[in-house]
């Protein structure tokens, strides 16, 4: 059985697309879709909108750079527009990336709330981090969300911003009829680690990530599957022979993980969680613990003991410094001749949704989108991430069927967190969303006054990201 499709009144199969990129100063991920579209076979031009001109400015200045080396596949043009709504008319196809000052954002809400006993391993989607990052994106992601409704409401939207499930919810919530689609690569990576494990533990060589098809279920970043296979073959078997074994019941020191990137996964989290409940995470185990969260008691002792590592302030202030972060590109770099460029293409299935939209061969990947009865157990229209099917025109998301109760549970005690926040951003009633905050799990390890404490923190430090909630009218602020 199918669920209930999205799909656009009217699809150009044959003409060239016009791109909205609204975040087009990206760092990381332009860089990759500049050149996943040149070798793509896909023409069209790419208008890139940015608070910060000067970002979407570099940015088209390097897509046009890419356009001129030989192995170019596909004729894009890029230009950088100052007005969003000049971006938006008439587009295609939209995609929304966008982050605020990690050092104004990121930082305070790793460092207060670790204050207040709270170990984040990330901080970006879930928890107080995440919420608060959600509280400070939704309101412009209603805007936009209006923008697309005016100037290109047929438009195919993809939000590739944190937290997903929060964003991308609200552009529903604000505009219902909206095309949105919400991608995230924890899936793919998680596809990779199986072809590997079927490559060196279970007998075959030839395995790689286009072999390996898993029935996803979930809310992003918290996915689980229930069936895996390799080009045909059933690894359920071998998965539970693996998970008994010494490699998937290790323990770790914080000596042990003190040169190691906060981004390795050691799968020790997932894989014993699938001992517990007999059904297999399918994100990496960082941001699992942020959803599973008896993972995160006993601060950096009881998280590193999994083999997780937190993704620190430290780290985080750098990401907005090309030169200091492994998480951006310096695409100046590139084309000053500073450092070598090979032009190639990235993992990223976006390309291969753009072209079986565009009428190429059809593409089954995951995608966060509301629940029309593809997951079950979980209330609809909520946002929920699963297979689907996209072909000219369309994403069909395919039914995933449901969890075992103890999974379910886990679930949607956080699709509760992210529907009562989505629901107080209508009004920017900030009492309401503390009652989602007050539900979260990791915020209930605090008593409720401390939990207010916490939430009070952390409002008065990114108060200028909150413009749009009413924090003088809200009971919990207190400001009297």
């Amino acid at each position: 059985m199918e669920a209930a499709s999205t799909k656009r009144s009217q699809q150009a199969e044959s003409d060239d697309l016009t791109i909205a990129y609204v975040g087009g100063g990206s760092r990381e991920w332009f860089p990759k879709l500049a050149q996943d579209l040149a070798l793509s076979d896909v023409d069209g031009t790419m208008r890139l909108y940015d608070h910060y001109p000067e970002s979407a400015e570099r940015n088209a200045k390097f897509g046009n750079w890419v356009q001129n080396r030989d192995e170019v596949t596909a004729d894009w043009t890029y230009e950088a527009i100052e007005d969003e709504d000049e971006a938006l008319d008439g587009a295609d196809v939209v995609i929304l990336s966008t982050q605020f000052d990690p050092l104004e954002t990121f930082v305070p809400d790793l460092d207060i709330t670790k204050d207040h006993g709270i170990y984040h391993a990330v901080g970006a989607t879930i928890g107080p981090g995440g919420i608060f990052r959600a509280m400070r994106t939704i309101p412009d992601y209603r805007r936009i969300a209006a923008r697309v409704r005016e100037n290109c409401p047929d438009a195919w939207v993809f939000n590739f911003t944190n937290p997903v499930h929060f964003v991308t919810r609200a552009l529903y919530d604000e505009y219902p009829d909206i095309n949105a689609v919400g991608l995230c690569h924890e899936v793919i990576h998680a596809r990779e680690h199986l072809a590997e494990l079927a490559r060196e533990e279970f007998g075959m060589p030839d395995a790689e990530m286009s072999d390996i098809s898993v029935n996803v279920k979930g809310i992003n970043h918290f996915t689980w599957v229930d069936e895996a296979y390799c080009d045909g073959t059933d690894l359920w078997p071998d998965l539970e022979e693996f998970a008994q074994n010494e490699q998937a019941n290790r323990t770790f020191t914080s000596e042990d993980l003190e040169d190691v990137s906060p981004f390795n996964d050691e799968w020790q989290v997932s894989w014993e969680l699938f001992r517990r409940f007999g059904v297999l995470p399918f994100a990496g185990d960082r941001h699992i613990v942020e959803y599973a969260t008896s993972f995160l008691q006993n601060g950096k002792e009881g998280l590193n003991r999994w083999g997780v590592k937190r993704t620190g302030s430290d780290f985080r202030a750098k990401h907005w410094d090309p030169s200091e972060s492994e998480q951006t590109t310096d695409v100046t770099a590139w084309m000053d001749g500073e450092e070598e460029f090979e032009l190639e293409a990235s993992n990223e299935a976006f390309l291969n949704i753009l072209e079986g939209l565009n009428g190429g061969e059809r593409f089954v990947t995951n995608v966060n989108m509301p629940n029309r009865g593809q997951m079950e157990g979980v209330e609809h229209g909520t946002v929920v991430e699963t297979n689907a099917v996209v072909s000219a025109g369309e994403i069909k998301p395919l039914s995933a069927g449901g969890f075992p109760r103890p999974v379910r549970s886990l679930v949607q005690r956080h699709v509760d967190t992210i529907e009562t926040v989505v629901e107080a951003s209508r009004d920017g009633d900030v009492d309401e969303a503390f009652e989602g905050f007050l539900i979260d799990p990791q915020v209930q390890t605090l008593q409720t006054e401390e939990a207010e404490e916490l939430f009070t923190d952390l409002v008065n430090a990114e108060r200028d990201y909150l413009a749009d909630w009413d924090l003088e009218g809200a009971r919990v602020l207190d400001y009297s």
